[in-house]
């Protein structure tokens, strides 16, 4: 009978305290905001590239290896400088027969182009590109602290 009372109170004990923690408000952090550009929402513009096959037929394996390694190090590059915020392949097939995104940490579709355009596999025409003006989460770069903790490795 002790045990079953000890283990009930413990029970309601737990539940209450993951009640209270669900129930506890985030406090508005004003210096992060600013700090991230975000609006009154916690948002911001950001413009994405979505990467499409381009008109060149590269045969040659090694040019083509040498091609992807520069495209891989545009995009840290990118990204280390702040630039860029999300980059990464499409796992299947789609309809628009994009290959690849990128989402920049910028409003202006302009600036956008110049770093897209800095790529090696767009100069070679591997890749063409289509661009969008997009709203998301300003908090959207804070993830980017932690992909190198979690990256064995990169290629």
């Amino acid at each position: 009978m002790k045990l079953k009372i000890i283990l009930t109170a413990s029970l309601l004990a737990a539940t209450f305290s993951l009640a209270q923690k669900k129930t506890e408000k985030v406090k508005f952090n004003q210096e992060l905001a600013t700090s991230l550009g975000a609006d009154k929402y916690g948002m911001k513009g950001y413009t994405i590239v979505m990467l499409t096959p381009g008109t060149a037929k590269i045969e040659d394996k090694g040019k083509m290896a040498d091609l992807m390694k520069g495209h891989l190090a545009n995009i840290g590059k990118l990204a280390d400088e702040g630039k860029l915020v999300v980059a990464g392949p499409f796992l299947e097939q789609n309809k628009e027969n994009y290959r690849g995104m990128f989402i920049f940490n910028t409003k202006s579709k302009e600036e956008a182009e110049q770093w897209v355009k800095s790529d090696p596999s767009v100069q070679a025409g591997v890749f063409s590109y289509e661009i969008f003006s997009w709203y998301g989460s300003a908090a959207l770069p804070l993830y980017l602290k932690h992909h190198k903790e979690i990256s064995k490795e990169n290629p």
